[in-house]
């Protein structure tokens, strides 16, 4: 069983303005499955592990043309 230092743990607030979005946009994306973006969930709190908002980051990361 993985321990998540809390460090490592972003809010949902956190992870909407480094992504430049809303919160409200965060929970539709979890909520529907849009991107796979992967969360860590105990009762009603929602967190993000920094290496995996890192991952979608790079994931998405777009060449562009020179």
């Amino acid at each position: 069983m993985a321990i998540f230092p809390q460090k490592n743990l972003l809010t949902p607030q956190d992870v909407a303005n480094r992504l430049g979005v809303s919160t409200t946009t965060l929970s539709t994306w979890r909520c529907t499955k849009r991107y796979p973006l992967p969360y860590v969930k105990v009762g009603r709190l929602v967190r993000y592990r920094m290496a995996d908002v890192e991952a979608f980051e790079t994931d998405r990361l777009q060449e562009g043309l020179a």
